[in-house]
């Protein structure tokens, strides 16, 4: 890799000052002619900067700095970007890289927050899990939210990872995500401490707390949060989950698709860790949760009709500690124009709207996507297949026939389930 002669260097600092900088950086400090940084930053080493140096604060102004760099440079100007411990940790670096390029960066990385944290604490950290919530306020946690939310990539980690430290924002402080935890089930599992303004006269350090203790009281900034778990994650199949852990509406219709079936119709959807799933006609959730449990850092749509059934779909969803999942009462089509385009659709269930439904699937199907059908009586099979003919897309179908043991006194015999055709469609 080659450099310019001219870099912008941007320098972790931390809250002691000058006192935690080699010589090297201070040098670069003393001549730089722009240096830039945070309203706390500039503070701090405001007594190093001589009468000539210019500073500008990047505080909500983010978005201009690659652009005073590259106008500095052009002057050749030395340039200087403060940052906070390692600018490539969760830092402005990656930042200022993919705005400008590496070569014209330079980092002077310091001793991150989190190994600071960790060293007050005295706890090793190699296998920790980093995450920053340095994102815009999107409010309170509510279950059920997805994306969209702020919180979400911290809610899907927590379920993951057995360590994790949270480098927290003013609106997404400590006490929200406690409140979190408590929202989703989280609140006897992970042990909580909390580190406020490290390296400061008034540093303050709370440990070996819970999730109740955190919810309700207010830190002071910046702060970082780190959690542990009080007890190993459970070892669980991924998939192919027993037919009778899922609750379903009883006693008529059972309306689940068969472990059998079900580990077929997951297997045509060619899931991704990261895809998109929409699963048209729930049920009792058993495909979308099993779907959600297999793309660990994707998501997926589900949408219900009926009421009973999705209580049970909220039921089966917490039993198995899902959050990736996103659950909607209604009927489709109605609802689906919000989500987004998806990798892979199942429809289990299309509520009499088959023709709609998949014409709008395949219009919405990212390239390459998937769409799995599953038909048990002749009509809509024959619907389907006409569609598909008519929009001329490459389809198969599978049908299974499973039968299953039953006991017969001290013997046991084979009983036959009803045959399903499995229809899988790929569009380019």
């Amino acid at each position: 890799m080659t450099s310019i002669a001219n870099p912008c260097r941007i320098i972790g600092v931390l809250d002691n000052g000058s006192e935690g900088l080699t010589p090297q950086a201070l040098t670069y400090i003393r001549q730089a002619d722009l240096v830039i940084g945070a309203t706390r930053t500039l503070q701090l080493f405001a007594d190093q900067f001589v009468t000539a140096t210019e500073t500008r604060d990047l505080t909500h102004r983010l978005s201009q700095v690659p652009d005073w760099i590259r106008e500095a440079q052009g002057m050749g100007q030395r340039v200087v970007v403060l940052a906070t411990g390692d600018p490539l940790c969760h830092g402005i670096a990656g930042f200022l890289q993919s705005h400008l390029c590496i070569e014209a960066c330079q980092i002077l990385p310091n001793i991150s927050m989190v190994q600071l944290a960790y060293a007050r604490l005295g706890l090793p950290w190699q296998d920790m899990k980093i995450l920053s919530v340095h994102t815009r306020d999107t409010g309170e946690w509510c279950q059920g939210m997805g994306p969209e939310h702020g919180l979400y990539p911290l809610l899907r980690a927590l379920g993951r990872h057995d360590r994790l430290a949270v480098y927290t924002s003013p609106d997404n402080g400590p006490a929200r995500i406690a409140r979190m935890l408590i929202e989703e089930g989280f609140t006897d599992v992970f042990n909580l401490a909390v580190t406020e303004r490290l390296l400061r006269e008034d540093e303050r350090i709370i440990t070996d707390c819970d999730a109740h203790a955190i919810a309700q009281q207010r830190f002071a900034d910046p702060n970082l949060l780190l959690l542990w778990r009080n007890r190993l994650r459970p070892r669980e199949p991924l998939f192919g989950l027993a037919d009778d852990i899922y609750r379903k509406r009883q006693p008529d219709k059972h309306l689940i698709t068969r472990r059998e079936v079900r580990a077929v119709s997951l297997a045509r959807l060619q899931l991704a860790e990261n895809s998109i799933v929409w699963d048209i006609g729930a049920g009792s959730g058993s495909v979308g949760l099993e779907a959600a449990r297999l793309c660990t850092s994707g998501h997926v749509y589900a949408i219900e009709k009926n009421h009973a059934d999705c209580l049970n779909v909220i039921h089966n969803q917490r039993q198995l500690h899902i959050h990736n999942y996103t659950l909607v009462e209604g009927r489709a089509p109605q609802g689906l124009e919000a989500w987004p385009d998806p990798d892979s659709i199942f429809i289990g269930g299309s509520g009499g709207e088959l023709e709609v439904l998949i014409r709008l699937c395949l219009q919405r199907l990212r390239p390459n996507g998937r769409l799995v059908m599953n038909f048990v009586t002749f009509e809509n099979l024959s619907s389907a297949i006409d569609l598909l003919k008519q929009a001329g897309v490459m389809w198969d179908i599978t049908q299974l026939h499973v039968s299953r043991s039953r006991p017969i006194l001290d013997m046991h015999r084979l009983a036959a389930e009803n045959p399903v055709w499995i229809v899988c469609v790929q569009v380019e």
